[in-house]
């Protein structure tokens, strides 16, 4: 392998090794950084990469990490302090020279989001298009696909043939994991074609909630029907569902704040793009596709999307346990973490400033909730 040397940051997650994987393939020199050596980055190890172990907090660390390095992806951590993260990276992005940064954001990105994560991800774009000399490209895809398929919905699609999501009658184009990555790496391997450019890559139709049901039932074989419950029954079946999949308080206080948006037709709002075809060249994947293959995967390594009586009986049991769990009281916990908090809260659907920035125009009126 040879050219520049690549950093990615977050490299044993969804889309940080989708990156890792794509750029080994086209022949990149690739060091990818953990936060602990395990299986996963023995994997990365095996395709080729050079695995890295740097806390992402620690100046002495990242610059370590950036020796030698020309272009970086950087993958905000999800923690409260991310924007100190992300300051880290840019000062030794600095002193090392870096000549690109392609960082992944949010199609939301707005400095009076009431989501924290969403309001620091707005400051690090800012932040990233200040480090001299260095291109920055900016990937700001909105609500994954992935996040309508973990957190044990797909299991329970499978058994009860329902899938309980707040979704409304909005409608979303949402990406796969590795369309997200095809983008990044195509700025990566091309940063001057890419410089101060932002890509939203999207999936090739913006589809309704029941449509989206229909293809998760397709995939697990059954028929599955949209169930659109409250925000509020829906952070309740996260407090049951969610710590199988490592949800916890501090991401259900964000992303309750997505659903809304979601409700309020946001991630419709300038969609489908055509930034993955325009970027990586090739056709997005659609939603049906995902599904499957997600379905593929929970069915070889946690089987609860297979039809077993045992998988019937927990899915029962999970949605009577919906019923009697209070709901988490996260404006309490965002106090209790000190957030803080934009005098007027504003969702991106109702923002002014969201919608020049991101080029939008808004030809209806949006309900109040």
């Amino acid at each position: 392998m040879s050219g520049p040397l690549i950093l990615v940051t977050g490299a044993t997650g969804k889309t940080g090794g989708a990156v890792v994987g794509q750029l080994l393939a086209r022949g990149a020199r690739v060091r990818a950084l953990v936060r602990t050596r395990d299986a996963r980055s023995k994997r990365l190890h095996e395709l080729g990469a050079e695995v890295v172990v740097a806390d992402m907090f620690d100046p002495a660390q990242v610059e370590g990490a950036l020796a030698g390095v020309s272009r970086l992806y950087y993958l905000p951590p999800f923690h409260p302090y991310m924007v100190q993260s992300a300051v880290v990276f840019a000062t030794a992005a600095r002193r090392a020279g870096v000549e690109a940064i392609v960082g992944l954001s949010q199609w939301l990105a707005n400095p009076a989001h009431p989501s924290l994560a969403t309001r620091q991800n707005w400051l690090v774009e800012r932040l990233f298009e200040m480090v001299p000399g260095a291109a920055h490209v900016t990937v700001n895809p909105g609500f994954f696909a992935d996040n309508y398929l973990g957190n044990g919905f797909t299991g329970l699609a499978a058994q009860l043939g329902v899938w309980p999501v707040p979704v409304g009658g909005g409608r979303n184009a949402p990406p796969s994991n590795e369309d997200i990555a095809r983008v990044a790496v195509g700025a990566l391997l091309d940063p001057e074609r890419h410089a101060g450019r932002a890509y939203r890559p999207t999936g090739p139709e913006s589809l309704s909630a029941d449509e989206m049901a229909a293809a998760i039932g397709d995939a697990v074989g059954r028929r599955v029907r949209h169930l659109d419950i409250s925000l509020r029954t829906f952070l309740k079946a996260l407090r049951v569902m969610g710590p199988r999949a490592g949800v916890d308080r501090a991401l259900m206080a964000e992303v309750r704040w997505y659903y809304e948006e979601g409700r309020l037709g946001t991630w419709e709002l300038g969609a489908p793009t055509t930034h993955v075809r325009d970027v990586a060249g090739v056709e997005p994947e659609g939603f049906a596709a995902i599904a499957r293959r997600y379905a593929a995967r929970r069915y070889a390594a946690r089987p609860d999307a297979e039809r077993t009586a045992g998988n019937l009986a927990r899915a029962l049991l999970d949605f009577a346990r919906i019923g009697l769990t209070p709901a988490p009281r996260l404006d309490r916990f965002v106090r209790q973490q000190h957030q803080p908090v934009p005098p007027a809260p504003e969702l991106s659907a109702r923002s002014a400033t969201w919608a020049r920035e991101h080029d939008i125009v808004v030809s209806r009126s949006v309900p109040s909730s």
